[in-house]
């Protein structure tokens, strides 16, 4: 089995990608934890599906799940599918699904130090993706790395093909990380925290640098990241993650107006703002619960300030959120008991 057609080729409205009911588990000397639970989300052409939450709420691992780099064992997919144009990709072969990973979707990872090699330079790692995919000679793969760090905007690209990874700077790394996951033109990009440990500015760079890639290929986007800050101005919609679940999902202005479950609320408010200077910065009480002994109930409910009986002892699903006249908000869900009080008070 082969996946082809461009992304021109979609039918209109059908996602690119798509998590249906996820589960992943790792198994520990002390136990089984519940890493990803039900996990649902999609992706279209040309879209950017921000995913949120605090270290261990399964973000990174549903990604790792999708690039098919999760490691078995310990950690195991116990149920679901993710279905790329349609085909899910858990049943293909290992063979069918190589031809996707780097060709059709590409993963941008969080440390760029680490993942790019020490002792090969950033052309010959740039241009490895064109001798292997595409058969390229190397005087062709140094011309295309040459063309995709003028891409990212690495100055003097062409007398910097031979640098190795330590002689450019944290956004510079980067960039040519993003420029690796460009090669081949996929149609989705993964980002897991891609602008960690970069400054304020350079994070600001890089994300411009993304958004105006993906419109000018028209890619699926999904952003994984701790910080509502960064994707303010590039998402188009979020999945906030608790847990191993999702929480709550919203286009991306309307969940920043208005919050629909406690914890995207108190990570809404944990963000500095200029008109508090001076003031505590809030943050939202406690701990991230272990994945081997999640609370009953909410798994929320230790941290939050409306948890009542019924959130320690009741699940709370995944529904739609409507409006204080009970219309339906496209596109909005909440997993509170209590998303009402909390979206209209």
């Amino acid at each position: 089995m082969e996946v082809t057609g461009g992304r021109e080729n979609l039918v209109p409205g059908t996602p690119l990608l798509e998590v249906d009911d996820l589960h992943i588990e790792f198994h520990t000397r002390d136990g089984i934890a519940k890493a990803v639970n039900g996990v649902s989300y999609s992706v279209s052409a040309g879209e950017t599906l921000a995913v949120l939450g605090e270290s261990g709420s399964g973000k990174s691992v549903t990604a790792q799940a999708i690039m098919g780099i999760l490691d078995m064992p310990p950690g195991k997919i116990t149920a679901g599918a993710i279905r790329f144009r349609g085909e899910d990709m858990l049943r293909m072969s290992p063979k069918d699904r190589r031809a996707i990973r780097g060709r059709k979707i590409a993963m941008i990872f969080q440390d760029a130090l680490s993942s790019l090699n020490p002792v090969l330079s950033v052309g010959y790692q740039l241009g490895e993706m064109f001798r292997v995919h595409q058969g390229a000679s190397r005087k062709e793969a140094k011309a295309r790395a040459i063309e995709l760090m003028d891409r990212v905007r690495i100055p003097a690209a062409k007398q910097r093909v031979g640098d190795y990874p330590h002689q450019f700077s944290g956004g510079m790394r980067q960039r040519i990380m993003i420029a690796m996951a460009l090669a081949l033109e996929p149609d989705l990009i993964i980002a897991d925290e891609p602008t960690t440990a970069l400054d304020v500015t350079v994070q600001a760079q890089v994300m411009d640098l993304l958004a105006e890639l993906q419109a000018e290929f028209n890619m699926g986007l999904i952003l994984i990241t701790h910080d509502l800050g960064v994707v303010a101005d590039v998402a188009d919609k979020i999945a906030v993650m608790y847990a191993g679940r999702i929480v709550e999902t919203a286009p991306v202005h309307e969940l920043y107006a208005n919050p629909a479950h406690p914890y995207t609320k108190g990570l809404l408010r944990s963000i500095p703002r200029l008109d508090q200077k001076g003031q505590d910065l809030y943050a939202i009480k406690g701990l991230p619960p272990n994945l081997l002994k999640v609370p009953a109930g909410c798994a929320f409910n230790p941290r939050c300030e409306r948890a009542t009986d019924l959130c320690r002892s009741e699940l709370p699903q995944l529904v739609p959120v409507l409006d204080a006249e009970g219309g339906d908000l496209p596109g909005r869900r909440s997993a509170c008991h209590f998303w009402k009080e909390t979206l209209h008070g």
